[in-house]
């Protein structure tokens, strides 16, 4: 039997009941505007991975749901990200991430990913407080130029 690693234990940071604001930015897949948004995140599997599942809501009615699961891969000494959505997007390829430290206790989880679309960057900016963190999608065509597509920031509720 495999044993959880401290890689898999930091994963479980991402758990909990999450309530939050996001600005999604106007793009060619989005109108664009204010949202709000949950998400539930749970420790699965011996602790293995953590799982969660989104719900972006505007004008009071959900527009957009997703379901990921994190996990972390020893050999290639990465995190993982498979997401799976709404919009019936089958990931082409796994997100890759790494946590960065920026000060004593504020820290980074980024995941870059290659899609039929150009590449994504997931990040997941967490302070000194466990109870709150910034999230923040971008995209770009060519891996160097980077676009906003969404920003939010979630505060623990549960």
């Amino acid at each position: 039997m495999s044993k959880l690693s401290p890689e898999h234990q930091k994963l479980h940071r991402l758990a909990g009941e999450w309530s939050g604001e996001e600005m999604i930015y106007p793009s060619p897949q989005d109108r664009g505007g204010r949202a709000s948004a949950r998400a539930i995140a749970r420790v699965e599997l011996g602790g293995f991975f953590v799982v969660s599942d989104y719900v972006e809501e505007r004008d009071g009615a959900p527009q957009y749901q997703g379901h990921g699961v994190y996990g972390w891969d020893a050999a290639a000494r990465a995190y993982t990200m498979h997401w799976f959505d709404s919009m019936g997007s089958v990931p082409a390829t796994v997100a890759r991430g790494q946590w960065t430290t920026r000060s004593e206790a504020d820290e980074d989880l980024t995941f870059e990913q290659r899609t039929h679309q150009g590449y994504a960057r997931y990040s997941y900016r967490f302070t000194q407080r466990d109870d709150v963190y910034v999230f923040r999608i971008e995209s770009s065509r060519d891996g160097r130029s980077w676009l906003p597509f969404m920003e939010g920031k979630y505060r623990r509720i549960g």
